[in-house]
């Protein structure tokens, strides 16, 4: 088999289902697709720029390791991109800032464990942000290099986009999943709060920091995150994703929408009345959501973040320092009163989520914006992220500076915050 054919980049190219697939029946090879990918990195990722870390000879190791196995695996055979935030034990995890150049963790983090369990390759290490905040790394949109990826999880997203790997993990406190996918073309998933472990990544607001999937297909995207969810949460994801029911749709327009492009608005308004979607209005105890989550976030970086801002503040980048100084100014009062609103916000949806099954909305303002000093705007994911509920994009079209995407938002296997 020709293994341009096998996995990424070519047109038509196997995604997670594929490759396991003839893995198990014996029709491909982990190193086969392993070195398709790999072929796929050489032929575009100088001008991407997704891999924090990428070393051919363990991939190529871990993939003979793979096939020696009897056992086959949901994910056999499937090489997977690792946001540099979640720790590798053979790899390093630098977490997108030279204060941690060097960084190698003794264990995996128990995705990673999980993934290898399941006879996923780690394929490498993906760019993050720094400190998975704002300030971006060297990724550029696969689209059109001029302009951003998203962020943080931006090499996740773009490697994905660009046919380097099949699928690839990141994590979303704000619109760290989200962004990045509507950006680069991909399908991004953001199960319920406290599905996906923790253990192993960087803790940035424990109170918001959640783990999500990147893969070029709806079906992809669950079989990954059904594995890092595992049990009998992780086998209803993939038979609701089997499920051909047609579900109960509404579209909402948030505090964010005056934020969308005008042709963002044009495009979904244009979508409810083809869909015939029923349109409800936000509940009014999400009103204040942007507010409470930029303070719960910015306090708990500045209590995570405390030894990296004593001990090298000076090679911070100006965003990041601001984030942490307004963390340090705030009353603890005032963040203990910002997360109690997470389960007012989520019992603010209920009557809601009791008529539909998902709601609709924009997924970013508009298409990837211009420049690389910034990941673009986060604000359509600000209050999804807040209450903890799970998110997926879902393709709309493509331009040419990135693609506009729709997203929708769902209550059901979501677990809230204590």
């Amino acid at each position: 088999m020709n293994p341009a054919s096998a996995a990424g980049g070519a047109e038509g190219a196997l995604g997670v289902c594929g490759i396991r697939e003839r893995c198990a029946a014996g029709t491909l090879t982990a190193l086969v697709a392993s070195e398709a990918c790999l072929a796929r990195v050489d032929a575009v990722d100088a001008q991407v720029q997704a891999w924090a870390h990428l070393d051919r000879g363990l991939v190529l190791a871990q993939a003979r390791a793979v096939d020696a196995r009897l056992d086959r695996g949901p994910l056999h055979g499937v090489p997977v991109g690792v946001k540099d935030i979640i720790d590798t034990a053979d790899m390093p995890t630098e977490n997108g800032t030279v204060l941690h150049a060097g960084r190698r963790p003794q264990r995996d983090a128990e995705v990673v464990a999980r993934l290898r369990e399941a006879g996923a390759v780690i394929f490498g290490k993906t760019v993050t942000t720094e400190l998975a905040t704002y300030a971006p790394g060297k990724t550029r949109n696969p689209h059109d290099p001029a302009h951003t990826p998203g962020g943080s999880s931006s090499g996740s997203a773009a490697a994905v986009a660009a046919g380097m790997v099949p699928a690839a993990i990141g994590t979303q406190t704000n619109g760290s999943v989200i962004r990045p996918a509507a950006f680069c073309g991909v399908v991004g998933y953001k199960p319920g709060f406290g599905l996906i472990p923790r253990d192993g990544i960087l803790r940035q607001s424990p109170t918001l920091d959640q783990a999500g999937v990147f893969a070029r297909s709806v079906e992809d995207a669950a079989r990954l995150a059904a594995v890092l969810i595992g049990g009998e949460a992780g086998g209803q994801l993939i038979g609701a994703a089997a499920d051909a029911a047609a579900p109960k749709l509404a579209w909402i327009r948030t505090a964010a929408w005056p934020r969308a492009a005008e042709d963002t608005r044009a495009a979904f308004e244009g979508l409810a009345r083809r869909l015939a979607l029923r349109e409800l209005v936000m509940p009014e105890a999400a009103a204040g959501a942007w507010d409470w989550q930029r303070t719960v976030m910015e306090a708990e970086i500045a209590e995570n973040f405390a030894g990296e801002w004593e001990q090298g503040r000076d090679r911070l980048s100006a965003s990041l320092c601001a984030q942490i100084e307004r963390g340090r100014a705030l009353a603890p009062q005032a963040v203990a009163a910002a997360r109690a609103r997470i389960g007012e916000v989520n019992a603010g949806f209920d009557p809601l989520f009791d008529r539909v099954d998902a709601l609709v909305t924009p997924a970013v303002p508009g298409t990837a914006p211009r420049g690389l000093d910034s990941t673009g705007d986060p604000v359509f994911c600000t209050l999804w992220t807040f209450a903890g509920l799970p998110a997926i994009t879902l393709p709309r079209s493509a331009a040419p500076t990135g693609c506009r995407w729709a997203c929708s938002w769902w209550r059901a296997a979501a677990t809230m915050p204590d």
